[in-house]
């Protein structure tokens, strides 16, 4: 079995690499990250038992198309393939609570993070996918993503990007059914982390809403496990209930 993770060296993306190594230890494990102060500590500290040795790392820029498919070129197979690359603020900008404060490039940079990735990666690694007898793609969405279950408002960038992100996906498990039958894609909501990328809002999570990323990586582990050909498609909550679009 041949994985591969996507941003692994996020917060949500360290803990699917642990996961993957847990619970497949004959699987050759691979993940990418963006800087390499990232991976340097990810060395020291991601797996005191020595499993590090068993993870492939690769540099990526996943918005790059170019990077993705010299990557993709360097697969001869791949039966996972799992992307936890995604952005919700900057250093000087997050989600906007009116439209007062929509800024045409912040909105831009959601997309190229939160969804341009996925259709990338797809484009270049289908056909490595092929090879496998069960292929799966796994993205990280959010329920913020689902335009009926929209009733607080606000988030434009953020809510936009991961719609976005959402279309691709359903978009894409209706070309499998043609060309990789036994697919299976899927888009899947964390719920709240507790990772850099949340921090900034963990103060108003509900208690027993905050979840850390070791749970997280456990629940989506298992959903990607579990689901079958006719699951692809689907927008799933980390509990593996549906996700209205």
């Amino acid at each position: 079995m041949k994985i591969l993770i996507v941003g692994g060296s996020g917060g949500i993306g360290y803990a699917m690499v642990k996961q993957a190594l847990a619970r497949f230890p004959d699987a050759e494990v691979h993940a990418t990250y963006h800087t390499p102060p990232n991976t340097e500590s990810l060395y020291a500290t991601l797996s005191p038992d020595g499993d590090i040795a068993r993870v492939n790392w690769h540099r990526l820029d996943a918005t790059d198309e170019g990077g993705i498919k010299a990557l993709s070129e360097s697969f001869g197979t791949l039966d996972w393939l799992i992307n936890c690359v995604g952005m919700l603020h900057t250093g000087s900008k997050g989600p906007e609570k009116s439209l007062s404060q929509f800024d045409g490039e912040f909105f831009l940079h959601n997309v190229k993070v939160n969804a341009l990735p996925t259709l990338l990666l797809a484009k270049h690694f289908s056909a490595k996918l092929k090879f496998s007898s069960a292929p799966k793609m796994a993205v990280v969405s959010a329920r913020v993503g689902s335009i009926s279950d929209n009733r607080l408002g606000g988030w434009y960038s953020y809510r936009a990007s991961k719609a976005a992100l959402n279309m691709l996906i359903k978009t894409l498990a209706v070309e499998w059914q043609r060309c990789l039958k036994q697919g299976v894609v899927l888009a899947l909501h964390p719920g709240t982390t507790k990772t850099r990328l949340s921090e900034p809002f963990q103060a108003n999570v509900p208690e027993g809403k905050l979840f850390l990323p070791e749970r997280v990586a456990a629940d989506l582990i298992d959903i990607i496990a579990r689901a079958e050909v006719c699951d692809s498609g689907s927008f799933l909550a980390y509990d593996g209930t549906a996700i209205p679009w």
